[in-house]
């Protein structure tokens, strides 16, 4: 359900998904034996028309209501409006685009150009058809600065134009052009540099969405985000149309009567919020149709009759990171503190040694979650280094490394090398009732270094308030469990490159930028090399430890049995709501 990644992004995760999801990198054999038999969508039946649909959105937090691919960053907000939210381009199963969706996409190597050719009969809500000015407009609405949008990077910079808009020197992207007017369905985009991976969803240099111009170009960039048209009565040119929106709450949605495939066989879908701690009597109850299971609650629910478990290892992963500098918003970039109390690779190894992130892990989730060794997902193929291993506890080690680099104990508690005291801010979500848990445990594990680790505020977070103090760098948080939800393109450069909003870290450092731009570099459009500079940085980045790793896992989704049509098959999530349907 999370459609994120077909948009050439990638989202926050709120505290629900780190106990949601967390498996990884591992063969499938190390779940349990009910894992190894799950397939990806339920069975193929006769279909017949009408009914209605109850899905959960499972978060602890009031979803945030911007719906908008170009203005939102949360999880949460895109998947609560799926039924309606389509992406231009389907999919392979590979995440390699096709001619199926909306609109076709040809990337021309010679000439720096991607075309792409909107379908005709492909139409917005409100039936009006889908221009080539929205594909435009989409553009527009990152890089004004006006709207404050996180979804401008240096990636989608290499668009011609795009930054001299975005600083204001240009009032027109130069490098989208419009061969048959704003009117036509045509659009050429011109890059700066060709980049390996543009044939595939999710490479952050193509954005893979449309905004209606014609219903938005009277509202102002800066009022955008508060619009009534954005949050209450968005338009999309799915198969469903937003009908009504309770704030934070609840989405529900009727067929859109201009859709481009057909009819969609449901008459209506409500897809609503549900703290991780009701889901599993939720699904046990069957007060929904469709809902994610919560991996820790797997014992309680998997002999619930009348329900189909569906799963996928999905592109995310859950981490720590560590903070050693700012966001400068004036520069649009990261700018790393060599004296920040987190920039000393002995502590942050340390702390990776400390942790027992495999057998809580494998305690709490049923062998549906495990700990991943790298920053790139087994998913990605070649581009994942199967020989870096992860960090497993070691404290003996752990202790070695404190005392080297001169944190000495003073009583209790290690004090820093200058002598002053340690104490270290750990910022994390709330989530299922296995999170306290699990998040006391690795502190308990730090103590146990002579570490004061402290939870920043005292307790768990709820999840809004966590990303705001995260992305404002509140000086209250030293290191942080997140989680991202990634893109389908294993591109490294929108979470952690010098110019990148998401690199939490705000670590900068010479080789990191150095190793990007080589694994997006002219050369790399030879796989080999690609790969190569892609285990290079994998390998860099664990040393490192600005950002460890931590765990992901098998996304589990119960489905009444007897809906037809419900898959999580990356080929089938652009038009997922207009396959599903009651059974005859």
């Amino acid at each position: 359900m999370k459609k994120a990644k077909l948009f050439g992004s990638l989202t926050l995760l709120t505290g629900v998904a780190l106990t949601l999801a967390a498996c990884g990198n591992k063969s499938n054999s190390e779940g349990s034996n009910d894992v190894k038999n799950f397939k990806a969508a339920v069975p193929t039946k006769a279909a017949k028309k009408g009914g209605s649909v109850k899905v959960a959105l499972i978060s602890n937090s009031p979803f945030k209501g911007i719906f908008s691919n170009e203005l939102s960053t949360d999880a949460s907000d895109t998947e609560v409006v799926a039924p309606a939210n389509e992406g231009l381009f389907d999919t392979t199963d590979t995440y390699v685009y096709n001619d199926k969706g909306p609109a076709t996409i040809k990337i021309d190597n010679n000439a720096k150009t991607a075309t792409i050719n909107v379908k005709k009969g492909v139409k917005w809500s409100d039936g009006k058809q889908v221009t080539a000015k929205d594909v435009e407009y989409a553009y527009e609405i990152i890089a004004n600065p006006a709207t404050q949008s996180q979804r401008y990077t240096s990636s989608l910079a290499n668009i011609v134009g795009l930054e001299e808009y975005h600083d204001g020197k240009s009032k027109t992207i130069s490098g989208i052009e419009m061969p048959d007017g704003e009117n036509g369905r045509k659009v050429v985009i011109h890059f700066k540099q060709m980049k390996p991976g543009m044939t595939q969803s999710g490479n952050g240099f193509i954005w893979e969405s449309a905004a209606p111009y014609h219903y938005l170009k009277d509202v102002p960039f800066k009022d955008l985000v508060s619009s009534d048209k954005i949050r209450k009565k968005p338009l999309f040119f799915g198969p469903f149309k937003v009908n009504k929106v309770v704030r934070g709450q609840s989405v529900s949605f009727v067929r859109n009567p201009y859709y481009w495939r057909g009819t969609p066989k449901l008459d209506k879908i409500t897809i609503s919020a549900i703290g991780t701690n009701s889901v599993s009597q939720a699904i046990k109850s069957h007060k929904f149709d469709v809902s994610q299971v919560v991996n820790s609650q797997w014992e309680s629910v998997k002999g619930t009759k009348d329900v189909n478990f569906i799963a996928r290892v999905p592109l995310q992963y859950s981490y720590l990171s560590f903070k050693v500098g700012k966001w400068d918003a004036k520069k649009g970039k990261n700018v790393m503190n060599p004296n920040a109390k987190m920039n000393n690779k002995a502590l942050r190894q340390a702390i990776a040694y400390g942790m027992n992130i495999e057998p809580v892990t494998k305690r709490y989730t049923h062998g549906l979650s495990f700990q991943v060794p790298t920053l790139v997902p087994k998913q990605f193929g070649a581009f994942f280094d199967k020989d870096v291993k992860p960090y497993t506890q070691n404290l003996k080690k752990a202790n070695e490394l404190l005392d080297k680099a001169g944190y000495k104990k003073k009583g209790k508690w290690r004090v820093q090398p200058n002598g002053k005291p340690l104490v270290i801010h750990f910022a994390a979500m709330q989530g299922s009732s296995t999170q306290e848990p699990t998040i006391q445990n690795y502190i308990q594990q730090w103590h146990k270094l002579g570490l004061n680790v402290k939870l920043a505020g005292g307790r768990l977070m709820e999840g809004n308030s966590f990303y705001d103090k995260v992305q404002n760098d509140d000086p209250s948080v030293d290191m942080l469990q997140g989680m991202w939800s990634l893109s389908s393109e294993p591109t490294q450069d929108d979470l952690y490159s010098e110019a990148a909003p998401f690199n939490f870290s705000r670590f900068v450092t010479k080789k990191n930028t150095q190793l990007l731009k080589e694994m997006g570099s002219q050369k790399a459009l030879n796989k080999d090399y690609r790969v190569k500079k892609f285990h290079e940085w994998q390998q860099y980045m664990h040393d490192e430890a600005y950002v460890l790793p931590m765990t992901n896992g098998y996304e589990v989704t119960a489905v009444n049995n007897k809906l037809t049509g419900y898959s999580v098959k990356p080929s089938t999530a652009n038009a997922l709501w207009y396959d599903v349907a009651y059974v005859k």
